[in-house]
């Protein structure tokens, strides 16, 4: 697989805006490296050999004629959970969308650019700032060239994103499953079964508040002792 690096994972069935946003991330000379797919199933083929540091994921991605093809139609709130679990995402949707993803944007998981008005520099300065905190998160774990003033003061942030990933996903997905349990009248899981699954969930709702705490915490330290 591809190293952990400067890898942005665009999925996008709208050429005009992949254009865009590929003119964009090269005009700032950072040297991205760029794959593309135009449906889900060819982004998730991918990630077994390519893992990126973010993912943008446009809608139009899901009612394309490849997605058709596929018959992989899915919610924009399921593709966007399932997406986490291989990196923090950037979602490009329709305003009226953004409450879709409430749950995965305050988790830190997730960010939401409104496809209105000139909505690319946003979303390519967000694509941005998630590759810094990735490289930075690999150059905490390798102890390599950044300073101790540089790793702590994204700790909290780096705590907050790549610990609310991996929950995000253990979440997004009991959810899903207490969903699918509900509309098809618990036929498909035991009532423990279904109490397993709520159990899970509180647990990662919690986990999720002891690291938005932690992580605010830090920050809060962190600001305080550069200010003395």
């Amino acid at each position: 697989m591809t190293p952990l690096g400067r890898i942005i994972f665009l999925i996008s069935a709208d050429a005009a805006l992949t254009q865009q946003l590929v003119s964009e991330l090269v005009a700032g000379g950072q040297h991205y490296q760029l794959p593309l797919a135009a449906s889900l199933t060819q982004a998730h083929k991918a990630f077994r050999r390519v893992t990126p540091a973010v993912i943008l994921l446009d809608e139009s991605a899901l009612r394309s004629p490849k997605a058709l093809e596929e018959k992989t139609s899915e919610s924009l709130g399921s593709a966007a959970a399932r997406l986490t679990e291989s990196a923090p995402l950037v979602v490009v949707a329709a305003p009226e969308r953004q409450a879709e993803l409430a749950f995965l944007i305050s988790s830190g998981a997730a960010d939401f650019v409104a496809r209105a008005d000139n909505f690319v520099p946003v979303a390519v300065a967000l694509l941005e700032r998630r590759v810094r905190l990735a490289e930075r998160m690999v150059q905490a774990e390798s102890g390599s060239s950044a300073s101790p003033v540089e790793l702590a003061t994204d700790f909290g942030e780096i705590l907050r994103h790549e610990v609310n990933n991996p929950l995000t996903g253990i979440l997004g997905n009991a959810e899903l499953l207490l969903a699918e349990c509900k509309k098809k009248n618990g036929e498909q899981l035991s009532l423990v079964g279904v109490q397993r699954l709520q159990t899970i969930a509180e647990l990662a709702v919690r986990l999720r508040e002891i690291i938005r705490r932690l992580g605010n915490a830090w920050d809060g330290r962190h600001d305080h002792a550069r200010s003395a």
